[in-house]
C-alpha cells in the first residue's frame, strides 16, 4: 500500500471519527500535506520511549520547531510557505 493511500484513509477516518465525539470537533481538520519517515530498528525503542512522553516533550518544544529541527538534522531541504497549513 502507497503512503499517500494510507495516510488518505487515516485521515478520513478519523476525522469521521473524532466529529462523532461533540460538537467541540466540528471544525476538526488535517493539514493537507504530511509527513513520513523510517526508523531502523535499532530506533525502535527510543521511538517507544518518545511517544509515551511526547505530551510532556511538548511542553518544552513546540511540534512546529522539533519538525523544522528533523528537517535540517537530516539535511531535508522545505519552504515554510509550504509545511504548514
Amino acid at each position: 500500500m502507497a503512503v499517500a493511500t494510507l495516510l488518505e484513509s487515516v485521515k478520513s477516518d478519523s476525522s469521521h471519527w473524532i466529529k462523532t465525539k461533540g460538537p467541540q470537533f466540528a471544525d476538526f481538520y488535517w493539514q493537507s500535506g504530511y509527513g513520513a519517515f523510517s526508523i531502523g530498528q535499532s530506533g525502535v525503542e527510543a521511538l517507544k520511549t518518545y511517544i509515551v512522553t511526547q505530551k510532556e516533550h511538548h511542553r518544552t518544544i513546540t511540534f512546529q520547531d522539533e519538525y523544522r529541527l528533523f528537517l535540517t538534522k537530516y539535511e531535508i531541504e522545505f519552504d515554510e510557505r509550504y509545511v504548514w497549513d
